[in-house]
């Protein structure tokens, strides 16, 4: 029920989430022909969320846990990352991507923080495509609505795994159902944060918190104008904050740009419920 008229609430109904998310998981594996899951797992509480979906919907037999540390990591998310590991008994894989990020960074010695994090998250991902070639196993994505929505993700990192069971999850939604999920608390009342680079918070970067963003994103979303949305006591600041980020941030989540030279074009003029 709304709220006076506002957007719907984003009070989640956590037994219809978690059956839906998890049947979810399981058609979209089978459509494609896995039986098995890969999921980088952080020690944030997105990707743990992720993973106590993928055991249920799969079983722990099926999944797999990586743990990707940079020199610069954080230690507790580490051990953030073994708790869920171990919590859920599921295999894992420990891979230290330090190497291979400095490797490529030391012919760019002038890259600054926001590059550095970039390559880092990059080569997260290409770590978890090449498990999942050697495990048979396809990667899951671990990003939710509140960061596609405001473009704090890496283009073709983050959002590169084909299935994603809490894409259309806010952050405050996602805090709910972990909790529902028997998350351990240390990870699901910790800052958020990408620990990309030492002290960096999600929150920080952002300039507000995800509870606030999640309720201008829901009422943008569902057509509040800023004026509607100054008279239900959002600050004009906090609007601008999440209107700029929101629509300066729409090219990510879209598939790249094909010039047309025909008249079939993949994505363009040539749409198929399923593609081959």
């Amino acid at each position: 029920m709304r709220d006076n008229g506002g957007p719907p609430p984003l009070l989640l109904d956590v037994d219809l989430t978690e059956d839906w998310l998890t049947g979810f998981l399981r058609e979209e594996l089978a459509r494609r022909g896995y039986g098995k899951a890969v999921i980088g797992i952080s020690g944030g509480v997105d990707s743990a969320v992720v993973a106590f979906l993928a055991v249920e919907a799969l079983g722990r037999e099926n999944v797999i846990g990586v743990r990707m540390p940079y020199s610069t990591s954080s230690a507790a998310s580490l051990e953030h990352a073994q708790l869920v590991i171990d919590a859920l008994g599921i295999a894992s894989r420990t891979v230290d991507i330090s190497a291979a990020v400095d490797g490529y960074l030391m012919h760019e010695p002038d890259a600054d923080a926001t590059r550095r994090g970039n390559v880092m998250a990059r080569l997260r991902m290409i770590t978890l495509f090449d498990l999942s070639a050697r495990y048979r196993a396809l990667p899951l994505g671990t990003g939710n609505k509140t960061e596609r929505l405001l473009g704090y993700f890496t283009w073709h990192a983050d959002d590169s795994p084909p299935v994603n069971p809490i894409g259309d999850l806010y952050k405050t939604q996602l805090w709910q159902l972990a909790r529902h999920l028997g998350v351990p608390d240390v990870i699901v009342d910790k800052a958020p944060t990408a620990d990309l680079v030492a002290g960096q918070t999600d929150e920080g970067d952002l300039g507000i918190s995800y509870a606030r963003a999640d309720e201008i994103l829901n009422g943008m979303l569902h057509g509040f104008s800023h004026e509607a949305l100054r008279a239900r006591g959002y600050q004009e600041a906090e609007l601008i904050t999440v209107s700029k980020r929101l629509n300066g941030t729409h090219w990510k989540r879209r598939p790249p740009a094909t010039a047309l030279v025909s008249h079939s074009g993949i994505g363009e003029s040539y749409l198929r419920p399923v593609d081959y």
